[in-house]
């Protein structure tokens, strides 16, 4: 028997999910809607459900509006079957069932993450760790000291053996024998880089040494220090290097390629930062298209930095690409609808609603506060007086008549310009909600939009 599911939704979205269930047919489940008594469906909560809906009918499932704030495990209690949020919008919900209902499983890569801290020598210890921590929490697998030419690094080795007392895993990146022997013996776990001249540094420490060529782009010689290293039963990791535009990008891409080809077992390093650090574009494609190449060869593990303004966000990306990539890849599936992370300046959908919908949601308005929706002929705002639209928020705030009220007119200017900037971009909106920037997503804090609607309902009290 099919699975039966129970959506629970306001008054002004129950027609909108009826069509978008109904354009799905056949579904693998059966359906029910109940709307329950509320205009805006994300304004329930599970005690409101819990008063308004005590018993529900038959169902193996309930799924309740994505923007529907609370903990669900009490309603699961009370109903006896599995209650959860669908998607933030009900148009999405197409591509939610596509993946049987579930979110897609991001928790598996095989790539590490090697994090550069590449202004270590000038840190303090402390200074250090704590770059270390951040890195960590971006998602990554390895900080990397780097050494600068020239540059004294008198604490390298009280750096690595603070950080391993604190659990990381460490690797030392310098093309200096003795940097690279003081950083084995202090413990680091991975030494860059090595070439077939510098291998009696392995014979020297414990550390997994990641090697490349005596020339660059001499890959003989990337060759000749892997043999070596497999004759004597070492562990390792080769970089054929990664080159920047346009000194060799297609170039160095190749010698990728063929490496796997000569080699299809050993663990191979990419240096991603060439890219992310040296060119003017968003680092989120950058690393999108890098990481589709790296689960493509099967590349284990990316050297990557964040020096530049612009890539400050770049662990992260690589954490979310390498993800997507590895998880697009075991489903046989275009890397699409698995994660926003890297969608920073677009979406992928961004208005879900057309202008004769949102004509209709108007329609039902009965009450005078405004609602704003965007299309893709601009912005919408409309209460119980009507509907105006235009992409301009200055053309539209004379005819909303607010200026006798401050705190409802900061409201209302505040959501005109996340519209607005939304219909630009084409990005998806959401009334009170912000924009979403992927992975340049600032962790949301409602706090100051609470407070400050509760300020201004106190102002209204007598």
């Amino acid at each position: 028997m099919s699975e039966n599911i129970l959506f629970l939704t306001g008054k002004l979205a129950e027609k909108s999910l009826q069509k978008v269930l109904g354009e799905m047919q056949p579904t693998p489940f059966e359906y029910q809607i109940t709307p329950l008594g509320i205009s805006v469906a994300a304004l329930m909560t599970p005690e409101f459900i819990a008063r308004r809906l005590p018993q529900i009918p038959h169902a193996d499932r309930v799924i309740l509006p994505g923007l529907c704030r609370g903990e669900l495990d009490a309603l699961s209690a009370q109903y006896g079957v599995p209650v959860e949020r669908g998607p933030e919008d009900l148009k999405d919900l197409p591509q939610y069932f596509g993946r049987g209902g579930k979110a897609p499983d991001l928790s598996k890569h095989n790539t590490l993450i090697f994090a550069e801290i590449v202004e270590a020598p000038y840190l303090s210890v402390a200074g250090i760790l704590n770059r270390a921590a951040y890195y960590k929490a971006r998602g990554a697998d390895v900080i990397d000291l780097g050494c600068l030419p020239n540059t004294p690094f008198p604490h390298l080795a009280d750096a690595i053996q603070e950080l391993k007392k604190e659990g990381y895993v460490v690797s030392v990146d310098s093309l200096e024998s003795s940097d690279l022997l003081a950083g084995g013996h202090a413990g680091a776990d991975y030494l860059l880089s090595l070439t077939e001249k510098t291998l009696w540094i392995a014979d020297e420490v414990a550390a997994t040494p990641i090697l490349i060529a005596t020339k660059h782009g001499n890959m003989a010689s990337l060759s000749r220090a892997i043999q070596a290293m497999q004759a004597k039963g070492r562990t390792f990791i080769a970089d054929p290097i990664l080159d920047p535009i346009p000194f060799g990008l297609t170039k160095s891409i190749v010698r990728y390629y063929r490496l796997r080809k000569q080699f299809p077992d050993i663990r191979i390093m990419m240096g991603i930062g060439n890219l992310t650090e040296l060119t003017d574009a968003d680092t989120t494609g950058i690393n999108a298209m890098l990481f589709g190449i790296i689960a493509e060869l099967g590349i284990n593990a990316v050297l990557t930095t964040e020096v530049s303004p612009h890539a400050k966000n770049a662990v992260a990306e690589a954490d979310i690409a390498r993800r997507v990539m590895y998880a697009a890849q075991q489903d046989k599936r275009l890397p699409r609808d698995y994660a926003s992370g890297l969608l920073g300046l677009h979406d992928r959908r961004p208005f879900p609603y057309t202008p004769q919908e949102i004509a209709e949601f108007a329609s039902q308005i009965k009450d005078p506060s405004f609602r704003i929706q965007v299309s893709e002929t601009g912005v919408h705002v409309y209460n119980r007086d009507g509907e105006l639209i235009d992409i301009d928020p200055f053309r539209l705030y004379p005819q909303l008549r607010v200026d006798d009220d401050a705190s409802h007119a900061f409201y209302l200017g505040v959501e005109l310009a996340r519209a607005q900037i939304a219909w630009q971009l084409g990005k998806r909106y959401v009334q009170d909600e912000e924009l979403e920037w992927g992975c340049n997503s600032v962790k949301k804090d409602q706090r100051g939009r609470v407070a400050h609607r509760e300020a201004a309902k106190k102002e209204k009290k007598p």
